[in-house]
């Protein structure tokens, strides 16, 4: 009999990126990305990686960078030591069992153990769910600076370089005149080269976003994400009946027990599903599920991952045959640095989804150590000595 694979350690790390450019979100402007790493060694030797990753800490939702690394080495990681690797449906179980919410801090765990699978099967983490669809899905990029001259002139040379025509602008902090006269400006100036979304990360009153709905259909703007507040469900219902936009649920979507709501009360058109928001792969894809089952369209979308959170998102939903609306995964091209020894492909207004055994990608150990958060406390300590 072969010897069980056990997992042997599990580490965690903070990680602090400057972004390109201040990310403008309406509860806070992003110029730093914090991601949690998780690296699983297994007694064979082998290794799987992990990641979870929220947006603006604790303003965008209950964990921060912080609060995942703690859940994961005080709650997770000691019930995980010492149990089979490969019984990943097991662990997942337990850990539900003994964590109560903690979604991205389960799923940088869940990550790192279908990761270290893959890798000892040699086979892609997309295989260990039925198998591949896609080698490449369209990817939109966010235009968030809260100018429309500057969104314009970006968005124009991401058509121009055709890395990017989906664009889903960012607004909520303004009137909202003023946010829908933002969108069409920026739809007057891309025209037909491009689609326009918006998301409003909860920000209008259902009055505001009645008119803000009606406004952005007649500019041409195609769908509009989270409009209300998340557990305003009545109020998504009620605008999704209305318009002819579609809307999408995000924030409203933590797990597969939310999407049972959301389809019962009809309150969306259109799913966000993320890995992170989820719970992980395996939660997402009970999400996937339940969306298809409705009719529902799907949307792959990004807590502004790194290219490890990243990979992880594209092996799931390349197994997905109508991804109507396509993907945001383009958390890396955000990031000053990519932590990839090679980083994701991005071309022909597509992300390329990585090739290989387990999510077919490999950390730069050199960028890994630079931004370190626990690295960089010990230096600062050194040079003030």
């Amino acid at each position: 009999m072969n010897a069980v694979t056990k997992i042997d350690q599990i580490e965690t790390m903070i990680l602090d990126i400057p972004t390109i450019r201040g990310h403008v979100l309406s509860m806070a402007t992003m110029r730093v990305q914090t991601a949690v790493l998780v690296r699983m060694r297994f007694s064979d030797g082998s290794e799987g990686i992990g990641e979870g990753t929220t947006i603006g800490g604790l303003t965008y939702g209950p964990e921060s960078p912080e609060s995942i690394q703690s859940a994961i080495d005080t709650y997770i990681t000691p019930a995980l030591l010492g149990r089979s690797a490969d019984d990943v449906n097991g662990a997942l179980q337990l850990v539900d069992h003994l964590v109560k919410g903690n979604r991205i801090a389960k799923a940088a765990v869940e990550i790192a153990l279908w990761d270290g699978l893959g890798k000892r099967l040699g086979v892609s983490v997309a295989q260990l769910f039925g198998g591949a669809v896609h080698s490449r899905l369209p990817v939109a990029w966010t235009l968030a600076s809260g100018n429309s001259e500057t969104d314009i002139a970006e968005a124009q040379e991401m058509i121009a370089a055709r890395r990017h025509n989906i664009f889903k602008l960012k607004i909520g902090k303004r009137a909202v005149a003023e946010d829908v006269a933002h969108v069409a400006r920026i739809k007057a100036a891309v025209g037909d080269a491009a689609s326009i979304r918006v998301d409003v990360n909860q920000a209008w009153s259902l009055q505001d976003a009645r008119w803000g709905l009606r406004g952005l259909q007649d500019v041409g703007c195609e769908l509009v994400e989270q409009p209300v507040r998340a557990r305003y469900l009545n109020a998504l219902r009620e605008l999704t009946r209305a318009h002819e936009i579609a809307v999408m649920a995000d924030e409203a979507l933590n797990g597969p027990e939310d999407a049972v709501s959301i389809v019962a009360r009809g309150a969306a058109d259109v799913f966000a599903v993320k890995v992170a928001q989820s719970g992980g792969i395996k939660r997402a894809s009970e999400v996937v599920a339940i969306g298809q089952a409705a009719g529902l369209g799907l949307y792959a979308g990004t807590m502004l991952e790194t290219g490890l959170g990243t990979a992880a998102a594209l092996q799931l939903f390349a197994g997905i045959e109508d991804l109507r609306w396509g993907s945001e995964l383009f958390g890396p091209l955000l990031l000053t640095e990519d932590i990839l020894a090679t980083p994701i492909v991005y071309r022909d207004f597509t992300v390329e989804v990585p090739q290989g055994a387990g999510l077919g990608v490999s950390l730069d150990p050199d960028k890994i150590d630079f931004f370190r958060r626990d690295r960089a406390r010990s230096l600062k300590t050194v040079a003030g000595e």
